[in-house]
């Protein structure tokens, strides 16, 4: 079973090659979405390895870095989950009151 994922047309695809998968994550863009909330900004990518600890494929990650909830993360199987994902952290982190993490 393969850990490692490469995109191809957009969607993630098993690559057995650590070789090969380096050579594309070097240079692949694997950004999904960035917004700028106050002095926070929230990021989802793809990842192109799974965290998924032995259950489904988990090969997106939304995270936030700046701001009071600085580190918050969540992890998705899909595009469109991660896309949406990123979507409420934007607003959780609006939400936030300052100084408060997200919960």
């Amino acid at each position: 079973m393969t850990y490692l994922y490469t995109l191809v047309d957009g969607r993630p695809a098993p690559e057995p090659s650590s070789p090969a998968w380096a050579l594309w994550f070097r240079d692949a863009d694997r950004g999904v979405a960035e917004t700028a909330v106050g002095e926070a900004r929230v990021s989802t990518v793809f990842l192109g390895i799974d965290h998924g600890l032995g259950g489904p494929p988990l090969l997106y990650e939304t995270m936030v870095f700046g701001g009071p909830s600085d580190g918050e993360q969540q992890r998705y199987g899909t595009l469109e989950e991660a896309r949406a994902g990123h979507e409420a952290m934007v607003a959780r982190v609006m939400d936030a009151p300052a100084g408060d993490p997200v919960a």
